[in-house]
């Protein structure tokens, strides 16, 4: 095999991150609008209409930072990880085509954390599958070409989408109608381009098959206190990712409570995809010839200087500038992050450690995303919750240097 080729299997695995990033838009864009307009049916107020948004997101990373590492322990020790990856699509999937059925915002945001409850649970399995599908060596240039991959891929179905939503209803088709086109566009997008990875993956480490108790999961973190590599990363990565998190999260939702032209907003966020495409393929590049840490390093430092300037955020051009700049460095922190990870934790637990590894990362936006919901709600100033991720980009930035300088030990 060529060194700049790609086996079957990884490119298998790298098409997951085609399929599921078009949920990912899914979730960035185009349903804060739908919830915005059920929202607005209701008479919330736009303070109300992003705290109750953030606190959907909020509960879904919990409940799935709260059962990962323990189905993760499962999936190591019983090679059940195709089963709970399967199982987590069609939570997530089944959840997005119902979407159009509930029409009351509260109602759909239920529904809306289990469809986000089985994508971020797919998630762990998927990104604990990286340690085999591939080599060490291989890790960054893999997991950065499934991010960069996967932005560009979700650009069609996420046009499709904005065609559908802003078009259709010229023609004379009611708004819930287009919206139910889009909502199964990304659905049977997520579903297709899964079944690659479903019909060929097989797990190779496997843990020694002893009774998987919720106790280990706490047994697990002691052990990764007595590994201070992995225990500063795991705490920079708490921070740091969780702002990245956020910021994608609830990138739409604050600025539409900013009172952003709608379709302004939609074209932005697809310049950021645009732009993580060939960003991520440089971050690539970059890995082969500058440690991953040093790359990590710049990236977190990148965030920090973008949630500054999204506290004085109020003009349409300057969301696309915002948009433009997470879309140089999103997909590069991490896909950089994951491989990072992979490297340095045991291969036979990685369905427990990438469980964790989703409670500080995904299941840590828990975090991001109440702290700017619940400054948004408390001050009524939506730039003062987005401001304080700077602080948390700095903690991440200080406990990454810690593990980086253990690593070069």
């Amino acid at each position: 095999m060529k060194k700049n080729t790609f086996t079957k299997l990884e490119k298998n695995w790298i098409y997951y991150d085609v399929g599921n990033s078009a949920f990912t838009l899914l979730v960035t864009i185009i349903l804060p609008i739908y919830f915005k307009y059920l929202a607005e049916q209701s008479q919330l107020t736009s303070q109300e209409y992003l705290a109750y948004w953030g606190y959907g997101v909020t509960i879904s990373t919990l409940l799935v930072a709260i059962i990962g590492p323990y189905l993760g322990s499962i999936a190591d020790k019983n090679r059940k990880k195709k089963f709970f990856f399967i199982l987590s699509l069609i939570l997530g999937a089944g959840a997005s085509f119902s979407f159009p059925l509930w029409q009351t915002w509260l109602s759909f945001l239920v529904v809306f954390v289990i469809s986000k409850i089985g994508y971020n649970a797919s998630l762990i399995f998927y990104d604990s599958m990286l340690i085999d599908v591939t080599t060490d060596e291989r890790m960054d240039r893999v997991s950065t070409y499934g991010y960069a991959w996967g932005y560009l891929g979700s650009c069609l179905p996420f046009i499709l989408s904005i065609v559908s939503i802003l078009y259709l209803p010229t023609i004379g088709m009611d708004f819930l109608w287009a919206m139910t086109i889009a909502f199964c566009i990304n659905a049977l997008w997520w579903i297709g381009f899964s079944i690659p990875l479903i019909q060929s993956y097989r797990q190779k480490y496997v843990e020694s098959a002893e009774e998987t108790k919720p106790i280990e999961v706490i047994k697990t973190l002691k052990q990764m206190r007595k590994n201070p590599k992995v225990f500063y990363f795991l705490l920079a990565f708490f921070f740091y990712i969780d702002g990245v998190y956020t910021i994608i999260n609830m990138a739409t939702a604050y600025g539409e409570s900013l009172g952003l032209d709608s379709t302004g907003l939609l074209l932005a966020l697809l310049t950021t995809q645009i732009v993580a495409f060939p960003s991520s393929l440089f971050i690539s590049y970059l890995s082969k010839k500058f440690p991953t840490h040093k790359l990590i390093s710049i990236c977190i430092l990148a965030y920090t200087a973008i949630a500054l300037f999204a506290v004085q955020l109020d003009k349409l051009w300057e969301f696309w500038l915002l948009a433009i700049c997470v879309g140089l460095f999103q997909g590069g922190i991490q896909a950089l992050s994951r491989s990072y990870f992979a490297k340095i934790i045991p291969k036979e637990k990685s369905g427990q450690y990438f469980g964790i590894y989703d409670i500080f990362g995904k299941g840590a936006s828990i975090l991001g995303t109440f702290i700017v919901s619940f400054l948004t709600h408390v001050t009524g100033n939506q730039s003062l919750g987005i401001g304080s991720m700077v602080i948390l980009f700095i903690l991440g930035f200080f406990f990454f240097k810690k593990s980086s300088h253990l690593l070069e030990e």
